[in-house]
């Protein structure tokens, strides 16, 4: 991958395709979580699709302290700038979902339309939330602060993604589980904190008019359902979609069915006509 610097760090970022930028911003936990999506041809032989690592995760580098969203969309911002992207397509999964939204709320000019994969907010106080809390977050944060960094990750992540996760991550990405350990600081120690922080409701929905394609998994866990649901009865220009044989680990499990229904809704909301990454030199 190549770097990029961003505000005194650097960041890892690759780029593939031709066509109207997309900027995917990855989920917490996985730093590669989108490399199964960027190698379908659905995508990059009709856009130019940017997948970076963000601060702390894999080789980007990591600050110090209490790293907010708001933080983690100005890097957005700023590396798409660095590459000479104006404006893009954005796409978020879990926690980076919201960062995607605070994007649109903070630099609306930036995004053309988004794509919201499972999101990890907003969350209602309801049951369904208080159970995810009680089953997967806390025992979690337990596992993390007793210094049981690989028992805090499979915790969240069979909590998250469903008992059978790790057939199906090890498969399409072998080395995951064990980044995920190197970078359980990033998430639990600065992420975690920052999305129960993030502050979302129906008045900031209201303010983002770019359409918006919310997606969950067949086999999702109902936290997620159940965002979906506040986001399409909040956003005021949105669709659904349910992507088949997949758990929150969506386009891992199903990358070919993610990429063609992402290829399609960006294709209904098209960029005016500008010059490509490819004009530019990347």
């Amino acid at each position: 991958m190549q770097r990029a610097p961003i505000d005194g760090i650097e960041l890892e970022y690759e780029i593939r395709g031709t066509g109207e930028p997309v900027v995917l911003i990855h989920a917490g936990v996985c730093a590669d979580f989108f490399r199964p999506l960027i190698e379908q041809r659905a995508l990059t032989s009709r856009f130019t699709v940017l997948r970076y690592h963000r601060s702390g995760y894999a080789g980007s580098d990591r600050l110090p302290g209490a790293v907010s969203l708001a933080q983690q969309a100005q890097h957005c911002r700023k590396l798409m700038r660095h590459l000479g992207i104006e404006r893009a397509h954005v796409v978020g999964h879990s926690s980076s979902a919201s960062m995607a939204l605070q994007l649109a709320l903070d630099a609306p000019d930036a995004v053309h339309s988004l794509a919201l994969l499972d999101a990890a907010r907003p969350a209602a106080p309801s049951a369904v939330h208080l159970q995810m809390v009680k089953a997967v977050v806390e025992p979690a944060l337990e596992r993390y602060r007793a210094g049981d960094k690989p028992g805090a990750v499979e915790t969240w992540m069979r909590g998250v993604c469903g008992p059978d996760y790790r057939a199906a991550l090890d498969q399409a990405l072998p080395n995951a589980f064990d980044q995920a350990v190197a970078d359980a600081d990033t998430f639990f120690g600065q992420e975690l904190p920052a999305v129960t922080q993030w502050t979302f409701g129906h008045d900031e929905a209201a303010r983002i008019a770019q359409p918006a394609l919310i997606v969950t998994g067949e086999n999702s866990i109902p936290t997620f359902r159940e965002r979906r649901d506040l986001l399409l009865a909040w956003l005021p220009n949105v669709e659904a979609f349910e992507l088949p044989a997949a758990t929150h680990l969506l386009h891992v499990q199903n990358p070919g069915a993610m990429a063609n229904a992402l290829a399609a809704f960006f294709s209904r909301h098209p960029l005016p006509a500008s010059p490509g990454l490819s004009a530019l030199g990347h």
